[in-house]
């Protein structure tokens, strides 16, 4: 499932390449033809991410709203090509001469797979494939849902505070509470583990045994590894120290992690061998030798 920064990703694309435009809005799929309808002719007016939900906003105030879930993911095209971002995806495709119609529309190629949306103006399009949730919701709403969620570590009204409240309360582990979206928002698998390891945290302490130092040094750090992934378009939690190139750019793939698909492995800083073990239904990874604490 794509986490938080892949999320701030497409918002920010969203907003640079298709703010301020009309839109022809489809559902090739057919299972979001009434939205379709509603948002078709419409104007773009922003991208807005909170943890691992993305929000489209319009000028008929209403926004179309996003989660993508386990397979969800959306394909761009444009005259350098076709690119992926959402669930694993191959890195990109073909370029290719745009032509438009008469209105000055693209003209897309045809849909590949189910389509569930189709967005397209006048300089791409954009095809989400496979999400969890895809609606259209108006503006009460959109704060409902938001309501919902935690404190999103990249958003400048994220309030670690709220998240503390809980944490520091619960009897519930520390790898569970940080992959709840209600706790803290768009902090997935991945994520949860490295920012642990980092932080030199037993990820089976319970919320209640970290103090408000170790939390708040969790919390910048989650802000820090957000931004790197936003940056960089991967997650990489490893230091420059921790790597067998360190002025490698973009950080080689196999490079990027602590402990996250290394059961086994050496930890990169004790030697000692990853483990891994099932927690919620998601696989947990943490180095015994490091974090002890």
């Amino acid at each position: 499932m794509p986490e938080g920064h892949t999320l701030h990703r497409l918002a920010a694309h969203f907003t640079e390449n298709y703010a301020g435009s009309r839109l022809r809005v489809s559902s090739p799929q057919g299972r979001f033809a009434d939205g379709a309808r509603r948002l078709d002719g419409r104007v773009l007016e922003e991208g807005e991410a909170h943890g691992k939900q993305l929000f489209l906003g319009f000028d008929s105030g209403e926004w179309l709203r996003v989660h993508l879930g386990l397979y969800g993911a959306w394909t761009f095209g444009d005259a350098d090509g076709e690119r992926y971002l959402g669930a694993p995806r191959a890195p990109g495709g073909r370029s290719r001469d745009l032509e438009r119609d008469a209105d000055g529309f693209v003209l897309p190629p045809d849909p590949v797979g189910a389509v569930r949306v189709r967005l397209v103006s006048g300089t791409g399009w954009a095809d989400l494939r496979g999400p969890s949730a895809c609606e259209v919701i108006g503006e009460d709403a959109k704060l409902a849902a938001q309501a919902k969620l935690g404190p999103d570590p990249l958003r400048a009204d994220a309030d670690p505070d709220r998240a503390w409240r809980t944490v520091s309360r619960s009897r519930t582990t520390i790898a569970a509470l940080l992959m709840r979206q209600d706790v803290i928002a768009g902090i997935g698998n991945i994520y949860r583990a490295e920012a642990l390891f980092r932080a030199g945290i037993d990820p089976y302490r319970p919320g209640r045994g970290i103090d408000r130092s170790e939390w708040e040094a969790l919390w910048d750090d989650l802000v820090e590894l957000l931004r790197i992934g936003v940056r960089e378009g991967q997650i990489v939690t490893t230091r420059p120290e921790h790597r067998p190139d360190p002025d490698a750019r973009p950080v080689p793939r196999p490079d990027t992690l602590y402990v996250c698909y290394r059961t086994g492995e050496p930890c990169r800083v004790c030697g000692t061998g990853v483990r891994s073990a099932e927690l919620a239904g998601r696989t947990l990874y943490w180095c015994p030798g490091c974090q002890k604490k």
